[in-house]
């Protein structure tokens, strides 16, 4: 157990006895607590991604700010500030040399800031080379041991392909089960089911690591095993700061076996060190029974722990079901169900099979042609005018089985959304802490099944929604008392069926969105004119701009408005849609949806002279053949339409494509009503063919990037029609 939190008297003095004037205990405070959140957000950076970019470039201008009157911390800031910011402008992700300096910087400015406190020389940061070159030296006693963990794991990948392939899937599994039963420990820390549970995990881990000969995920492992084993025998009392730390070693681990994943696929050893040793000592600082004095090192500084803020994180328990098993990604509802559930016992029905997502994605394309053999048998037994014949019937059971064959490959690509679930409730859990909020994170309709594609495309997007919906729209605990609110602040996410979409709702009882507030930013930023009229979900919509946004100062959560773009536009990429409803002082709901399957869709087949289009029918509202005084011209905007009192553009498909049409004028052919984004819009076509599934097929490399197409589809009479794409035509036009 760590000991009562340190004042600044009670910290010890190090060895140097010369130094500049101390910094102030307030400056202490406020160092302290961004350094934490860099911490936080280093360990979740990786070298050739953009995650934790923003945040660390805004918590790195926050600690020069702050260290502006010492220099020895100020310059070596300003520098890590530089490099951080020269990879914002040119739009990089992390380098592994940026990451080590981030890395560096983090855990040096912890001994530099114990001594600035105490008015002791701080010692100075070391360059790479220079760093390099102490590495190379002797380790202190006390340091050395731990110290050879941080070394790169040796796969042998030739002798333990399939040994690694087994144990890969089987950390995944164990880490997920580990998160859930940690969030749901933050809550009832004397649980012992899912205390057992996280034991076990590390257990196998630490066994399975070790035969491999993983030293880094072997003792890291076993460092944390040794932690919860003193608290299920009762002699170490979980808290908050305990959970943190086993959270941040999970963390660790997932990324030294994302390490054994990418060697497998690229069939190269891994290459760089992730270390693990800082977290070694941290645990071993926590491994101390209630009622010992821990033994430390007489050159080691103890930094005073800040209370944690209480964030309330209820895990809800699935109920004993058998859960279909993800290919590759194990069922998440039931990792969680394993986390706080007693093992059930063997030869349940429930047995599962892994299956490669590459197995499953061929089956898919291989009953995609089949639907299309299908449903082309069918258009030539239609041609034979004999009812009752054999031919009709066998047709006829041939589409009820290609029906079922087809809906039964695309449930084996459904999973349920838990495990991105999860990762949000991890999420708003080290959120609050950083923002300093009570929150209350809600989750229900964690099981429902999405196509895993959706489910891997949809998690950036909420983990910005997220980001925003706790620092925008939460208040302060002393600004929600003051308006009358509860001190906690709420937080819900959910997810269900609504037709024939998938449903993702975000909604928070925070200040909610001002639309005054937001068009005047937006005037401001030159994103519509001054004198422009827009309607109350116009102006929401306006959110999704890129580099829009109404923070009146950068944190290190959110605010340089790259967020909210990121999410319109891989919502698009997924053939969904957002809406936002919210009431100022209120709170805000954000409703994602999103199409079941990216496989195959529900569309409506129109006809343009002698090519047939595809539109989702997700998109449609309506289709009509107009009057001819519903139709006009306005100049230097083109024709319009007029609908039930509501003026909207009229977009001609065959100038948009540059073939011939045989209804010039819209009276004369069909007009279909398209929506997107909150927008309608009329389109002119000949002739309204069918509705049907279709299979999506890719157009290939020398099409792709068609403007307002969206992929093909083979037809039952074997022609090939294209599917649109409503936004990007809309955009276009």
């Amino acid at each position: 157990m760590l000991k009562k939190p340190l004042g600044p008297a009670d910290i010890r003095r190090t060895d140097i006895t010369t130094g500049s004037m101390p910094i102030s205990p307030q400056q202490f405070t406020a160092l302290e607590g961004a350094v934490n959140r860099l911490a936080s957000e280093s360990v979740l950076a990786s070298v050739g991604r953009d995650d934790g970019l923003v945040p660390a470039y805004s918590l790195a201008a926050e600690l020069c700010e702050l260290s502006a009157t010492e220099p020895t911390l100020h310059q070596p800031l300003k520098t890590l500030l530089a490099e951080l910011e020269k990879c914002l402008d040119t739009a990089q992700p992390f380098s592994a040399p940026l990451l080590d300096r981030l890395h560096r910087t983090v855990e040096w400015l912890v001994p530099a800031l114990a001594a600035a406190l105490q008015g002791a020389a701080i010692t100075p940061f070391e360059p790479a080379a220079a760093a390099a070159s102490a590495a190379a030296a002797p380790a202190p006693a006390s340091t050395a041991k731990h110290e050879k963990c941080d070394v790169l794991m040796v796969l042998n990948l030739e002798e333990n392909k399939e040994l690694l392939t087994e144990f890969h899937a089987e950390v995944v599994d164990h880490l997920q089960q580990i998160e859930a039963a940690l969030l749901l420990l933050d809550q009832a820390p004397d649980n012992p089911e899912a205390l057992n549970s996280i034991f076990r995990s590390f257990h196998t881990i630490k066994g399975n690591a070790g035969f491999l000969g993983l030293v880094p995920m072997q003792t890291l492992a076993h460092e944390v095993e040794s932690l919860l084993d003193l608290a299920r025998n009762h002699q170490l009392k979980l808290n908050s700061t305990i959970i943190t730390e086993i959270l941040r070693s999970r963390d660790t681990l997932q990324l030294l076996t994302q390490q054994v994943g990418t060697a497998m696929e690229t069939g190269v050893e891994p290459a760089t060190v992730i270390p693990v040793s800082h977290l070694i000592r941290a645990v071993k600082l926590l491994a101390v029974p209630d009622g010992a004095q821990p033994a430390a090192p007489a050159a080691v500084v103890e930094i005073p722990v800040p209370d944690p803020v209480v964030v309330p994180m209820p895990v809800s328990v699935p109920e004993a079901q058998v859960e279909t098993p993800a290919p590759e990604t194990p069922s998440a509802a039931a990792a969680a169900k394993a986390a706080v559930a007693v093992p059930e016992k063997s030869g349940s029905s429930g047995a599962t099979v892994r299956v490669n997502t590459e197995k499953l994605d061929s089956l898919m394309d291989v009953v995609g042609e089949l639907v299309i053999v299908q449903s082309q048998i069918m258009e030539s037994a239609r041609a034979i005018e004999v009812s009752g014949s054999p031919l009709h019937r066998n047709v006829a059971q041939l589409s009820r089985i290609t029906k079922e064959l087809q809906h039964t490959s695309m449930a084996l690509r459904m999973i349920p959304i838990k495990q991105t679930f999860q990762k949000m409730e991890r999420l708003a859990r080290d959120l609050a802490r950083s923002c300093v909020k009570k929150v209350q994170f809600a989750t229900a309709g964690d099981d429902t099944e999405l196509d895993r594609t959706v489910v891997e495309e949809i998690a950036d997007p909420l983990v910005h929604m997220v980001r925003n919906s706790m620092d925008h729209g939460l208040e302060s605990p002393a600004d929600r008392l003051a308006a009358g609110k509860p001190e906690t602040g709420t937080v819900h996410l959910s997810a269900y069926h609504q037709g024939s979409n998938i449903v993702i709702e975000l909604r928070d009882d925070g200040r909610g969105i001002d639309p005054e507030k937001i068009y005047r930013k937006a005037v401001e930023k030159g994103v519509i004119a001054p004198n422009a009229v827009l309607s109350r979900d116009e102006i929401l919509a306006l959110i999704f701009a890129p580099g829009f946004s109404t923070a009146e100062k950068v944190t290190a959560v959110s605010g340089r408005g790259v967020g909210m773009d990121v999410v319109k536009r891989n919502i698009d990429r997924l053939r969904g849609k957002i809406e936002i409803d919210s009431a100022v002082g209120r709170g805000s709901t954000f409703k994602i949806k999103l199409p079941l399957t990216m496989a195959i869709i529900d569309g409506l087949v129109v006809r343009v002279g002698a090519d047939k289009f595809i539109l989702p029918a997700t998109s449609v509202l309506m289709a009509m053949r107009p009057t001819r005084e519903a139709i006009s011209s306005i100049h230097g905007s083109g024709e319009v339409m007029e609908l039930r009192g509501k003026i909207m553009p009229l977009h001609r498909l065959h100038r948009r494509f540059r073939i011939t049409a045989d209804s010039e004028n819209p009276w004369e052919g069909i007009v279909v009503i398209i929506e997107h984004s909150g927008k309608t819009s009329a389109l002119l076509v000949d002739e309204m063919v069918s509705k049907q599934e279709v299979v999506i097929k890719n157009l290939g490399t020398y099409l792709h990037g068609l403007s307002g197409v969206s992929g093909g589809a083979i037809l039952g009479d074997g022609n090939i029609a294209l599917i649109l794409d409503p936004a990007a035509i809309l955009q276009a036009a």
